[in-house]
């Protein structure tokens, strides 16, 4: 069992190793995504539950494996535990923000297929962290994903306040904010030790 502190694993998905900007796992959401800060924050949030919950499922599925002797099973076991919490949130956002559910579009059933997730899981169990690890870990990893959606959106909607040459404009200036972003992240790979 790994007894790395529950700060510096925190610490370390939220910022050292964020899924998005540092592992560039997550981009579908975090470029379609990121247009609006309501709409990122909402969208980290919904993933961040995911990933609680596929965190707390992932180490259950993990020791009964072991225990059966079936570890082959485990990524197919993974994609089943985080399609079906996918399902659970898109049913609930639906039902209590119709303008929300309106807004995420494609984008909230894709979570299902979001690699962060996945990787989450995946990650986790080869570093052997406990429960209470784990449940850092997917917070740390969600606060991460969710603040390079957060930083994303408020720079696209401050870029949309400024003149912006023509030959930079659309996807080719958020492709470009996206690997500053990422090389900014990538300085804080020092704190890791």
């Amino acid at each position: 069992m790994n007894q790395d502190p529950l700060w510096t694993i925190f610490i370390g998905a939220c910022l050292i190793n964020n899924f998005v900007l540092a592992y560039f796992l997550g981009i579908c959401p975090f470029l379609g995504v990121s247009g609006k800060i309501a709409t990122a924050s909402r969208m980290g949030a919904a993933v961040t539950f995911v990933m609680l919950v596929s965190s707390v499922c992932a180490f259950g599925i993990q020791i009964l494996l072991t225990q059966i002797g079936a570890p082959y099973l485990k990524l197919i076991s993974f994609i089943a535990v985080i399609a079906s919490t996918v399902q659970l949130v898109e049913m609930f956002v639906k039902k209590m923000s119709p303008a929300l559910f309106r807004a995420l579009g494609i984008f909230l059933p894709l979570i299902t297929t979001n690699c962060a997730i996945l990787g989450l899981a995946l990650f986790q169990t080869n570093k052997g962290y406990g429960i209470a690890q784990c449940l850092v870990y997917a917070l740390g990893a969600g606060a991460g994903f969710t603040l390079a959606l957060v930083l994303m959106a408020g720079l696209r909607e401050r870029l949309e306040l400024v003149r912006v040459p023509d030959v930079v404009q659309g996807t080719a200036l958020t492709l470009m904010v996206a690997g500053i972003l990422s090389v900014i992240f990538m300085g804080f790979a020092g704190l890791g030790g």
